[in-house]
């Protein structure tokens, strides 16, 4: 599909959800998509072959993500990044944003790094790394603002491990398909629960969001 035609589709699906896309916002994701689609045919970035799913999933629930991020939101750290969504278009959506993305794939590492050089993404890097063993760097403790998460297996443990990266009051999002129950997944103070949010109508997708209470507070979220 030429650029031109993917960019008009592309507007099409984010009109039909109710989303606005400016030309620049479209310019960028049209050139992440490009990018993504020509490794994809080295590397497995994605299974999504249907441009119009790749639209809703990669590049419109991200786009409705960002509409929850909370106010003064400036450190993300994503986990598992694979392809790029939901980090990427994230990004290209509120480019004030500091993010990091962990993925520990060497490839996708690649693909990531490159992404970054080719769409000029600013106060953005990647960690080849598990994200447990970045507990042992201080410096990223109590940091972020918001920890995402898709297409990652989260359990109580692992959210044990992804608060010791929020900052007082920060929050995870996870983002969540059709498939299974639609009660929060199972946690542990000192996260707790805000809300889970409905994302695109089309792909019956839904937000989670679990903030971290800081010690010695009353539930305030």
């Amino acid at each position: 599909m030429a650029p031109r035609d993917f960019r008009s589709r592309l507007v099409r699906r984010a009109s039909k959800a109710g989303i606005r896309v400016t030309d620049e916002l479209s310019s960028g994701l049209t050139a992440y998509y490009e990018l993504l689609a020509r490794w994809n045919r080295k590397i497995n970035l994605t299974g999504l072959t249907d441009p119009d799913e790749a639209i809703d999933r990669l590049l419109l629930e991200p786009l409705v993500a960002v509409r929850h991020l909370p106010s003064q939101t400036s450190q993300l750290l994503d986990i598992g990044s694979g392809g790029g969504s939901p980090a990427i278009p994230m990004k290209l959506a509120a480019p004030g944003l500091e993010l990091t993305m962990v993925e520990v794939k060497a490839r996708k590492s690649a693909f990531l790094r490159e992404a970054i050089r080719e769409l000029d993404l600013n106060a953005t890097n990647v960690e080849n790394a598990r994200y447990e063993e970045l507990l042992t760097r201080p410096e990223l403790h109590d940091r972020h603002d918001v920890v995402s998460i898709r297409a990652v297996r989260v359990d109580p443990r692992a959210l044990v491990t992804l608060q010791a990266f929020l900052r007082p009051r920060g929050t995870i999002m996870l983002f969540r398909g059709p498939d299974g129950t639609a009660d929060a997944p199972a946690f542990f103070p000192p996260l707790e629960l805000v809300q889970t949010v409905p994302l695109l109508e089309a792909t019956q997708s839904r937000l989670t969001m679990l903030a971290k209470r800081p010690v010695g507070a009353g539930r305030r979220f």
